[in-house]
């Protein structure tokens, strides 16, 4: 037994496994499901987790928190992340570093820490279930998150009292649980739509390794992107028959919601679904309004298409970015409740020459690849290797405020790469050196990872003094940037601090308040 529990962080479920007798147990919450709702919610005082705050949502909106993963180690003022927040009905502020914080019952928390009472809850029921304590954790997250996202998924490990010994890619755990390192070498393709996220990762495995060759993602395309068209359509429909705009109120807005994800869910089976909710709300006149549609397939397909054609484009783009075709892939893993969807799997099944793997549940897989490797990593003998690449562009901010790529994403690591710059104005005697991780070409919409300044240049004209730069990363995704004054070998060395910049002592103060709120959970 490895004794490490392996996490699947999702989006809208959680799930946790371990290696027991060399083979991975998915572990039964308390309630005996075998995934948790990553929900939590403030009631009365108390605090509760999954299920239980799941059901209690329709009638307590603005105080049951979903979907906080879509906002882990964001910046409150990035636009992306300000849309995730209009669609959702509770409300967020930004923090004093710039992150988001969750308002629950007024009070705000880190996301974080809600994702802490997730794992908390989940760690609660496996001590239960193998009657031991457990006190490590290998975590999953998607493969473009990028470095303070990461921190952050281990900050929440942390203040779930968890030892966070690995953060690994979704896709790569995917992998593992179908034992594909194992066996002749091939080409898979992992695309992986979950609820709030997708994920595609091509890898080359076998002979003991698994290699990723390119990997992409959306933070912002998910099922509950696929349950938002349903109800905008179910808005659209009751405004025009009865006048009215059930959006703006959040109780009448999350039974909506609600009744949009049940149906998306049925038409994965059957080719329509009747939507009926019974005194919705109440018109203008007094009178009860009653929900009552039928939704086939075919509209639903229609609302949704380009969700797929979105995911499907990065598919694509995956494939080439790895240097293949599709007619090179060679295994297709289908990761995510939303590969049930009978759209998405025929759209990929029409790029690619063979049939999706089966053999793991979709829901279940990543938290048996995460106990594969918390097992991989407590054995013995190196019986599988990682090989990763950087999910992001690094490189420095030049003039007029763009971004000079030094290691583009998709390369190998641990990697070093060297670059020449040159000074930019006469007499110059200072060079500031600002680091970013991202994929836009104008620095203000990456992440900046720091800065640092290379100081006693000789003055002179513009263009005559080299300065190079060398960007090393490791195999654990640390980043070190080296500048060096090639006239004189003078050098200043940066390296980025891992995490999200808070205040000091804030993680301890965030450990006391999950102490507080454990105490809460019902």
């Amino acid at each position: 037994m490895s004794g490490i529990l392996g996490i699947d962080l999702g989006t809208t479920n959680s799930a946790a496994a371990i290696l027991e007798q060399g083979a991975p147990l998915v572990l039964p919450m308390s309630d005996g499901r075998y995934t948790l709702p990553s929900v939590v919610a403030l009631r009365e005082g108390h605090i509760l987790v999954g299920e239980k705050a799941k059901r209690q949502s329709i009638s307590n909106a603005t105080n049951t928190v979903f979907a906080a993963k879509r906002l882990m180690g964001r910046s409150f003022a990035d636009p992306q992340t300000q849309r995730a927040i209009d669609a959702m009905p509770f409300t967020c502020i930004g923090g004093l570093t710039g992150d988001v914080r969750i308002l629950l019952g007024g009070k705000p928390l880190a996301v974080e820490e809600v994702s802490a009472l997730v794992l908390a809850t989940i760690r609660k029921a496996a001590e239960q279930h193998l009657d031991r304590e457990i006190r490590r954790a290998v975590i999953t997250c998607p493969a473009y998150f990028n470095d303070r996202q990461r921190q952050a998924t281990r900050d929440a490990g942390a203040i779930a009292g968890l030892d966070v010994i690995q953060v690994v890619n979704e896709p790569t755990a995917a992998a593992l649980a179908h034992g594909f390192h194992q066996g002749a070498e091939r080409r898979v393709v992992v695309y992986d739509l979950g609820g709030g996220t997708f994920d595609v990762s091509v890898l080359k495995v076998g002979g003991g390794a698994v290699e990723v060759l390119a990997t992409a993602g959306d933070a912002f395309l998910g099922g509950h992107d696929f349950d938002n068209r349903i109800f905008d359509w179910l808005v659209a429909e009751l405004g025009a028959k009865h006048g009215v705009n059930v959006a703006e109120d959040p109780d009448v807005s999350q039974r909506l919601r609600e009744a949009a994800e049940a149906a998306k869910i049925r038409l994965s089976d059957a080719p329509r679904t009747n939507i009926a909710i019974p005194f919705l709300t109440t018109l203008p006149n007094g009178d009860p309004l009653h929900l009552d549609a039928t939704l086939d397939r075919t509209l639903y397909e229609s609302l949704v298409s380009d969700l797929i054609e979105r995911s499907v484009g990065l598919f694509r783009d995956t494939i080439t970015a790895a240097g293949l075709t599709p007619a090179d892939v060679q295994e297709v893993l289908m990761v995510g409740g939303m590969t049930f969807t009978p759209a998405v799997r025929a759209r990929v099944q029409e790029l690619v020459p063979c049939p999706p793997s089966a053999g793991v549940h979709p829901d279940l897989v990543v938290a048996v690849g995460a106990a594969v490797q918390a097992g991989l990593l407590t054995s013995d003998s190196s019986a599988s290797v990682l090989v990763d690449v950087t999910p992001h562009n690094l490189g420095l901010l030049t003039v007029a405020g763009l971004a000079e790529t030094v290691i583009p994403r998709n390369t190998r690591v641990p990697t070093k790469v060297q670059k020449r710059f040159a000074t930019v104005s006469d007499g110059q005697q200072v060079v500031k050196l600002v680091v970013y991780q991202g994929d836009s070409r104008k620095i203000a919409q990456n992440e900046v990872l720091g800065e640092f300044f290379l100081e006693g240049l000789r003055p002179a004209p513009r263009g005559e003094v080299a300065v190079d730069v060398t960007f090393a990363i490791g195999v654990d995704g640390a980043v070190a940037v080296t500048a060096l004054d090639v006239e004189t070998g003078k050098a200043k060395e940066f390296r980025a601090v891992r995490g999200t910049a808070k205040p000091e002592g804030e993680l301890a103060e965030m450990l006391t308040r999950h102490q507080q709120l454990l105490l809460t959970v019902v």
